[in-house]
């Protein structure tokens, strides 16, 4: 295997060499929407907007922009995804797409069919390569290229509805994974195949002492605790002990830092972390190195991206869009501002809502991290609290110990005027009334409109502690529980109720 290690870090080392030879500019993002125009400009959806022609104007973008108009999951289904779905070819990507993915999302939410084409499978396996060749920086030896790798995903069984295939987007990418790489990924397909996350976790944990893992890839909360019951059932001191190999974590999907501890604690080695930003619509960026704070756009991925300033121009305080004006291009964006990301993909999204916040941190590199969600944000009393104003004031709280576990919700309690925390304690004895108070301190700290509230018109907030493992039992309760399933961070009141009579029981 060193041999083969050996190998596999010279190609990492060309892959590197070839990334770095050239640095894309924000001028490229609209080759590649010329070039996906180009492609369903006989489509339907391409000569329901004039495509042939806009394609001739001068400013393709502005003409693009005010012909075609923005639109969430819904509005697009509504319109042009179901005949998709129910097989007409050339809707909106020319062809009949075969292939969609099922968004797990948050807890409750409905799932929702992704297009999946051809092209778009093509852009994730580019974008992999990519990502793996960056590796090359961290000067890992042989042994570590030599290793498998673990891919903590859903069930890569797809169901067939009459011409169609649809499940999980990792199902789909395992279908069209080359047979060169099959070998050294895990788990194997019988594994991968089973649909109960439960039996699959199980099936992965008894496995584990028969694999060689280098890299491991998925959310952290399932990771981690797939790790830890590695340890527990195999009576090991670290995840090392089993896995001497395992040097890299991609992460994705939810806030990795209330982790980081749990990972310490069962890792004699350091684990290298780095972020991706990969959903069921695209591949969207990635960390290229754990120094650096934030992910690198693909700018030639496939997919053009556009950007909402997130404030009161643009959106209500229920996170809903309220103005089709302009969206701005990459060009255009600033750091340090949260922007709703808009995508048109190889795979026939247009202008598409998908939800996300983001957050430039460094614009001459494109590089940005995901500040949160359009609907999941804390405006009760015009507060306008983030998920990562939440997300750093926890950070500060468990500092320089850890307080309160990684798993939480907040409600909103209209009544009372107030915040509603559900938080486990690490320490069972610690005084909760405390704890939400000092957290109260450090989100007054981190948001100026969150000190106004709380001074004239936000009561305190409340708390209520959560036993070990009832966030996981309450996701296990849905149907659509699987590795990909997030507890949402903030509970609409759909999600309250059923929350809230989920702990009546």
């Amino acid at each position: 295997m060193k041999v083969i290690g050996r190998l596999i870090k010279k190609t990492t080392e060309l892959g590197y060499r070839r990334i770095n030879r050239k640095t894309l500019g924000h001028q490229h993002q609209e080759v590649v929407l010329k070039s996906l125009m180009l492609k369903a400009r006989n489509t339907d959806f391409g000569i329901f907007h004039n495509f042939s022609q806009i394609l001739k104007r001068k400013d393709v973008l502005g003409q693009f922009q005010e012909q075609v108009p923005i639109q969430d999951y819904e509005a697009f289904y509504e319109r042009w995804l179901k005949y998709t779905v129910n097989g007409k070819s050339d809707c909106t990507w020319p062809g009949k797409i075969k292939y969609f993915a099922l968004s797990s999302g948050t807890t409750g939410s409905p799932s929702k069919r992704i297009p999946v084409s051809i092209e778009m499978i093509r852009s994730f396996q580019r974008s992999s390569i990519r990502q793996y060749a960056i590796l090359h920086a961290l000067d890992l030896d042989e042994y570590f290229f030599g290793a498998s790798g673990l891919a903590v995903g859903g069930s890569s069984k797809l169901k067939k509805i009459g011409a169609r295939f649809e499940g999980d987007l990792s199902g789909i990418l395992k279908k069209h994974t080359s047979i060169l790489v099959k070998p050294i990924t895990k788990p194997n397909n019988k594994i991968a195949q089973i649909s109960d996350w439960n039996e699959k976790l199980n099936a992965m944990v008894e496995q584990a002492p028969k694999w060689n893992i280098g890299i491991i890839a998925g959310i952290p909360s399932w990771c981690i605790m797939l790790m830890e019951r590695i340890v527990e059932k195999h009576q090991l001191r670290s995840i090392h002990d089993l896995w001497p190999n395992l040097r890299v974590y991609a992460h994705g999907g939810v806030y990795m830092d209330p982790y980081v501890d749990r990972l310490h604690k069962i890792s004699s080695k350091p684990i290298f972390l780095l972020d991706t930003y990969l959903a069921s619509e695209g591949y969207f960026a990635f960390q290229t190195s754990p120094e650096e704070v934030g992910m690198k756009l693909l700018i030639n991925s496939g997919i053009f991206f556009e950007f909402i300033p997130f404030d009161s121009r643009y959106f209500n305080e229920e996170g809903e869009l309220i103005s089709d004006r302009k969206a701005l291009s990459l060009s255009e964006v600033q750091e340090g501002v949260d922007y709703a990301l808009v995508i048109s993909t190889n795979a026939g999204l247009w202008r598409y809502l998908i939800g996300d916040l983001v957050r430039f941190v460094d614009i001459r590199d494109h590089r940005l991290i995901i500040s949160g969600r359009i609907k999941q944000f804390l405006s009760l009393c015009g507060e306008h609290l983030s998920l990562d104003n939440i997300n750093q004031g926890l950070t500060m709280l468990n500092q320089p110990s850890a307080k309160v576990g990684a798993e939480f919700t907040i409600v909103v309690d209209k009544e009372k005027q107030c915040h509603h925390w559900y938080l486990e304690l690490i320490d069972p004895s610690s005084d909760p009334k405390v704890i939400i108070s000092e957290l109260d301190g450090y989100l007054s700290q981190l948001n100026d409109d969150y000190a106004s509230a709380r001074k004239y018109n936000l009561t305190e907030p409340q708390v209520t502690v959560v036993k070990n493992g009832v966030f996981y039992d309450f996701m296990k309760s849905f149907t659509k529980y699987s590795s990909q399933t997030k507890m949402p961070r903030v509970l609409n009141e759909k999600q309250t109720k059923e929350w809230q009579a989920f702990l009546s029981q």
